[in-house]
């Protein structure tokens, strides 16, 4: 492969991983699904031979993958180390921000314990004092 080739595979990969990132990073993705993605479209690699270049199982991977884990930092860090990518902290971002002096819009679903069939159901406790 000659060396403009390798270069621009390079970049495209990188594009990838940049992609796959902000995307984890503004909450659009999980981390389980960055992983699966980073794992398909950078790599091409199927589970059982990613997972066996991370020292895992297919089973553990494929829980990770689907949010269905709760792997060690260790665990995270040898999946990422692949990419050259290693597991930090970021400020929370959030989709909708509103701005200054304006609160968030309030859902419509019904309180948490609300009971249609009750009658004081979404009211506070009432308490009878005798």
């Amino acid at each position: 492969m000659g060396a403009a080739m390798r270069e621009n595979t390079n970049e495209r990969r990188r594009e990838l991983i940049d992609d796959i990132v902000m995307q984890h990073v503004t909450g659009i993705e999980t981390l389980g699904t960055a992983i699966r993605r980073l794992r398909l479209e950078v790599t091409g690699f199927d589970q059982e031979t990613f997972a066996a270049m991370c020292k895992m199982s297919t089973k553990a991977l494929y829980q990770i993958e689907k949010d269905k884990a709760n792997p060690t930092v260790n665990t995270l860090e040898a999946i990422l180390r692949k990419f050259g990518l290693r597991l930090g902290l970021t400020i929370a971002t959030t989709l909708y921000t509103p701005p200054l002096g304006q609160q968030k819009p309030v859902s419509k679903a019904p309180a948490r314990g609300a009971n249609p069939k009750r009658k004081s159901a979404g009211q506070p406790n009432r308490v009878a004092t005798l």
